[in-house]
């Protein structure tokens, strides 16, 4: 504790005596200064013992004393100490009353004891609190670090709560809640999620202080990492501003729990390699082989169904992996250009890897990530944390796209922001068939301009919103432009003669009828565009493609 009034009145050595203020002694003093300036108050910070003899001062005048007590009160002065037998034998009433009235500790000094042994005595005291307070965060620090070894971030917490008297919580980089110490103040970190998420979006590292739920504590939130994104969120609350020990065992915390991400990040990296070998061969119809690869670190996600996932950005390369080839090319490590854009904070890639893995460890599930450049491929066990996370994690940027302005995105074309292919549930053995899928599914997601699709949604859907793609309508147009230059000649009706035929499954009658035609006319029609096309319109593949080609070019 900081010297205080009281413990420079009790001190032996000074003979102080309390003339006004006697039950206002607790204050802490920051110093003790000299100063017969009639008006002292420019040069005081708040805090100190103003020691005076007034020299300079009409202490015997009642209303010049309410005045510079007054403004000695406004100032923060703590305590005033007058030295006696000086300028005054005693102190003046004057100035007893004005002190009394303010409500200012006032101290008589006696004229054996110097000024300066109170200033000494002042300096010793905060020295001696700052030497205790370094020595206790120094204990702080080994105690932290030997629970950082024991037992880990959630023994870290527990001992932290304890040294600033308070509690303390661990943020992973999505905003949940991964530790918490004492138990009971769980309900009231996860409160505080939309004050982490805001402090996650500034450049780390940043610090904030706010209030707990229900303004019941002073909590303060600080980010864990050394790049650029955060990697973690440590929150420490309490009932006041933090002492010089408890601000050393925070940071004691910072440094411990900042080493630890650290760590974790280059184990993840590791992770993430091994990752790739396994898909790999899973890829390349080695399950076997990627079972012994993946051990007990993916091993779990082997043994049930699981779903391929494949995300890009919405602007990335149309490059594909080669599926048909006999061993597809996974990467064998994580680019740095992926790890480079996730430090970045400004890569959706990023975003949703570290939200489907801090699902997966909430849940306690193995899931496998696999960046490599501008894709993502993750394998998640099918109806799992990490596969849920995934979705809702699409299903939040497209409902932000279409807060933002969708008429005006709609109308110049922009696309998502995250393009997201998700197979259907698969085992190891079919694993290069669901990623596949999940190829199939993105390219559908990219054309749809979504930014997720499943592949069960291709089959219960339609394959018609399918030919809205370029290379479809170019080929249609292709196909059917001589028969387009025809009837530009006005020497007959040949696409709708077509459409109506093929409408009508080839019935001559009905579609003779529908056009309002005699069926020998419609025949004879039907023979000029075979003609035209040079093709049989007997062959069930040609009634096919003109069909697709007419409903291509009724979509534009």
């Amino acid at each position: 504790m900081p010297p205080t009034l009281a413990s420079l009145v009790h001190h032996s050595a000074l003979k102080l005596t309390v003339r006004a203020g006697a039950d206002r002694l607790d204050v802490p003093v920051r110093w003790a200064h000299v100063s017969e300036l009639a008006d002292p108050v420019p040069y005081m910070e708040g805090g100190e013992l103003l020691l005076i003899t007034a020299l300079k001062l009409d202490a015997e005048d009642p209303e010049a004393m309410r005045r510079y007590v007054r403004r000695l009160v406004e100032a923060g002065v703590v305590g005033l100490g007058f030295a006696v037998g000086v300028n005054y034998d005693e102190i003046p009433k004057a100035l007893v009353d004005a002190a009394e009235q303010e409500g200012l500790p006032l101290l008589e000094v006696p004229r054996r004891t110097p000024f300066l042994a109170i200033t000494k005595a002042v300096s010793a005291a905060l020295a001696a609190d700052q030497y205790r307070a370094v020595t206790a965060g120094f204990a702080a620090q080994r105690e932290l670090t030997r629970q950082a070894l024991t037992a880990g971030p959630e023994g870290l917490l527990a001992a932290l709560a304890g040294q600033v008297d308070g509690w303390a919580a661990l943020y992973d980089a999505s905003g949940a809640v991964v530790a918490c110490a004492p138990e009971w103040a769980g309900r009231r970190a996860a409160r505080l999620t939309a004050d982490v998420e805001r402090l996650r979006d500034r450049p780390a590292p940043a610090s904030s202080v706010v209030d707990g739920p229900g303004h019941d504590d002073r909590v303060e939130l600080h980010t864990l990492g050394t790049g650029r994104r955060p990697r973690a969120v440590l929150a420490v609350g309490t009932a006041a501003t933090l002492g010089t020990a408890e601000r050393y065992a925070l940071h004691s915390a910072i440094a411990l729990l900042t080493l630890t991400t650290e760590r974790s990040r280059s184990l993840h990296a590791a992770e993430q390699r091994l990752g790739a070998a396994v898909l790999r061969m899973l890829l390349a119809g080695e399950p076997d082989h990627a079972r012994t690869v993946a051990g007990e670190l993916y091993g779990g996600l082997l043994d049930a169904p699981f779903r391929v996932v494949v995300a890009e950005p919405a602007a990335a390369s149309t490059a594909r992996l080669p599926t048909d080839a006999p061993a597809p090319a996974a990467p064998a490590r994580p680019s740095a250009a992926a790890l480079a854009a996730a430090d970045a904070g400004d890569d959706v890639l990023g975003g949703l890897a570290e939200t489907v893995e801090a699902a997966a460890a909430r849940a306690g599930e193995a899931v496998l990530v696999v960046p490599d450049g501008q894709r993502l491929v993750v394998l998640a066990a099918d109806g799992g944390a990490a596969a849920a996370a995934c979705t809702q994690y699409a299903a939040a940027i497209e409902a932000a796209r279409a807060a933002r302005t969708a008429h005006r995105r709609a109308a110049a074309g922009e696309p998502a922001d995250l393009v997201v292919g998700m197979s259907a549930p698969a085992g190891p053995i079919a694993a290069a068939a669901a990623y596949r899928q999940a190829e199939q599914a993105l390219s559908v997601a990219r054309r749809r301009g979504r930014v997720l699709v499943e592949h069960e949604q291709l089959a219960a859907g339609s394959v018609l919103p399918l030919l809205a793609d370029d290379a479809v309508r170019a080929f249609a147009d292709g196909l059917l432009r001589p028969l387009q230059e025809h009837d530009a000649t006005g020497r007959g009706d040949l696409l709708a003669s077509l459409r109506a035929w093929l409408s009508r499954h080839g019935q001559w009658d009905a579609a003779a009828a529908e056009l309002g035609v005699h069926r020998h006319t419609l025949r004879y029609r039907m023979r000029r565009v075979e003609e035209i096309l040079g093709r049989s319109l007997d062959d069930p593949d040609v009634r096919m493609e003109l069909w697709l080609a007419l409903k291509a070019t009724s979509t534009e």
